[in-house]
């Protein structure tokens, strides 16, 4: 692809993305989610058609790409009409496919990709748009969707006439997805000036550009208890399959894949798995979020059923979470039992808790033994802080962190090459302009998540147990965004893991729903 389309392209669908994320319901809103879902795999091929991978493809026979092509489309078509015919299956399917990464071999290397949240998106995507302009079409008829009525007209107030449909169009963004959107588009400019920007249109390609898909079709979604209730039980069997998966793979002391850590395993004397996924360490991450999000229905649960169910669940998930040896996996894990711990009973107490076991833990730790426990991380740190100082203010553009460690700061051949602290990748990739971006993402996901969750409440008994499901929603959405933070810390993917796009998502619905119905106690 030539240089002027490439940038043109990731212009464009940093645009699109982030129109998908702030536009409220409807055909403009359609419209860009479709650009965007256009847009991503074009760029992609794009930039790698002179790959070995695409080059393997090229020479496979046409029939056979043509029937791959044609089944991927059926299969997107068919998802669509079941989301179209039933709405609520589209999060669940989002959710169940979040963990799910497929390798694909080419030319001798191996790329694991999202392929089926990628093909949900899409058929996310246009069961969307369907209903969307459908309901378009119904509100210049007179029937007008209540979920698509634009905002009041002081959206637009005090502007020239020509500009109030499209204040109309976004409304009021909400703060979250207002952050959001200026992180997607602040990367994709970022990437112009990348010394390697293959990489950052990568990285926009396969992450920021689906995921701000996947906050724009669950930012809207009705989170009722009962869909709630059923994502619990998606992410339970999920798990638990997972950790049969693991438990296997440490019984027989053999890895499906990943040779890095099959090799690593023959010098330890401890065994870690990984089970489905590639990394130990991300295995540890989805097992503690979704120990998280299980205590906490837990801890609100009434039932007796209930409370043995949930307590057998983080038991077997806590026995799957040793082996992966995760030290990450485990201080995320604690971080939102704590945030759990202060909602269900003191914030005060939980803090002095936590202030104690802080000062252990700095205490105990032998500074000398931490770059080399840590796989050299200390060093990664260090060297991301000293190439924020050469560049402090814009940085050495999106997704170059790789390229510059190794040419400016790396002597010899670096071990690794990525940074594994998410607020130091953005320092040295993106300078304080992505770190204010960065820092506000944060601040507005934590002040939608938290507002209003330390106030004590007594439920009311019997009747409409919605309130109590939204409270409980919030809570665990608040504790397992609070469990990723920490784990990005120590192992970074932050913008990279769909998880996180959903968690604020989920946020952003959650925060926008009726208050909650209860008595102060």
């Amino acid at each position: 692809m030539a240089d002027g389309l490439a940038i043109a392209g990731v212009v464009a669908a940093a645009a699109a993305a982030a129109a998908s994320i702030l536009l409220s319901p409807g055909r403009a809103r359609s419209a860009a989610m479709l650009s965007a879902l256009a847009l991503f795999p074009v760029l992609i091929l794009g930039d790698q058609w002179h790959s070995a991978q695409i080059e393997d493809l090229r020479h496979e026979p046409a029939g056979l790409i043509v029937l791959a092509l044609a089944a991927t489309g059926a299969a997107v078509l068919l998802l669509g009409a079941v989301f179209r015919r039933w709405p609520l299956v589209l999060p669940l399917a989002v959710v169940f496919a979040l963990p799910f990464r497929v390798p694909l071999h080419a030319g001798g290397d191996t790329a694991n990709l999202l392929v089926p949240l990628y093909l949900v998106i899409a058929a996310g995507v246009l069961s969307t748009a369907v209903r969307e302009w459908v309901s378009a079409r119904g509100a210049v008829g007179g029937e007008t969707d209540a979920a698509l009525r634009p905002p009041p007209p002081e959206a637009g107030a005090g502007w020239p006439p020509g500009w109030q449909p499209a204040l109309r169009a976004f409304g009021r963004p909400h703060p979250l997805s207002l952050a959001l959107a200026v992180v997607v588009v602040l990367y994709g400019l970022q990437s112009l000036y990348s010394p390697d920007f293959s990489k950052s249109l990568q990285n926009l390609c396969f992450f920021f550009v689906p995921f701000s898909l996947v906050y724009a079709l669950m930012r809207n979604v009705d989170w009722s208890r009962r869909l709630l209730t059923a994502i619990l039980w998606v992410v339970a069997l999920q798990a638990v399959a997972f950790v049969f998966v693991g438990s296997v793979e440490y019984a027989t002391r053999n890895l499906f894949w990943n040779h890095q850590v099959i090799r690593a395993n023959e010098f330890h004397t401890y065994f870690r798995v990984n089970s489905i996924f590639w990394d130990p360490n991300i295995y540890g991450r989805y097992l503690a979020l979704v120990i998280v999000v299980a205590t906490a229905a837990l801890l609100w649960a009434r039932e007796r059923r209930t409370l043995a169910l949930l307590t057998g669940l983080v038991v077997v998930l806590w026995v799957g979470l040793a082996p992966t040896f995760s030290q990450s996996s485990f201080a995320a894990l604690l971080a939102g039992l704590a945030v759990l711990a202060a909602l269900r009973w003191s914030w005060r107490w939980t803090l002095a808790a936590v202030a104690v076991a802080v000062a252990l833990a700095v205490l105990t730790i032998n500074p000398g033994r931490i770059n080399g426990e840590t796989s050299g991380r200390a060093n990664l740190v260090s060297g991301g802080a000293e190439l924020f100082a050469k560049r402090p203010v814009w940085g050495f553009g999106a997704g170059s962190f790789p390229t510059a460690y190794r040419e400016r700061v790396a002597t010899g051949k670096a071990p690794v090459s990525v940074s594994h602290t998410e607020p130091v990748t953005v320092a040295a990739e993106q300078g304080v302009i992505g770190l204010a971006a960065y820092a506000a993402l944060l601040i507005a996901a934590l002040w939608t998540m938290g507002r209003g969750m330390l106030r004590r409440v007594d439920f009311e008994a019997g009747g409409d147990d919605s309130p109590r499901a939204q409270f409980v929603g919030r809570a665990a959405v608040l504790a397992a965004f609070a469990a990723l933070l920490v784990h990005t810390m120590a192992y970074a993917g932050f913008y990279e893991d769909p998880i996180a796009w959903a968690l604020l998502a989920a946020a952003t619905a959650l925060g926008a729903a009726p208050t909650v119905r209860a008595s102060t106690r």
